[in-house]
């Protein structure tokens, strides 16, 4: 699935659009277009931990959302070996419309107290 990136990727300014393949229930690599030596492992934070955020009024208008729309957020996962030792930013999720595959990427205020490279066992049972 591709998307047009609305608001640049951190670090990644120059990727524009990026294809989605999900791995499994919890992973998806996000692949850029532009370069194909620029990819991501992301995940679906809610299978970890309680994650709760808004999306800030300019973002909703950006990507067209409303009421109505079908939103998915994933997080950026460093992996590591062992699993276990993988860190998730929870920090700054992808907002992706997939009505319309536009994406951007947020960056929530300290003030949520979620971090930039929390370790994955930490949620791990």
């Amino acid at each position: 699935m591709k998307f047009d990136i609305c608001v640049p990727l951190l670090g990644f300014e120059n990727i524009k659009h990026v294809d989605l393949q999900r791995i499994d229930d919890i992973f998806v690599k996000m692949q850029a277009v532009e370069d194909e030596h620029v990819s991501f492992t992301l995940i679906d934070p809610f299978v970890l931990r309680d994650y709760d955020f808004e999306i800030p009024d300019n973002i909703q208008k950006l990507l067209q959302i409303d009421e109505k729309s079908n939103i998915l957020i994933l997080n950026i996962v460093l992996i590591q070996t062992p699993i276990e030792d993988s860190v998730v930013n929870f920090i700054g999720p992808l907002v992706l419309n997939t009505d319309n595959k536009k994406a951007a990427q947020i960056i929530l205020p300290e003030s949520t107290n979620y971090g930039v490279a929390e370790k994955i066992s930490t949620f791990l049972n």
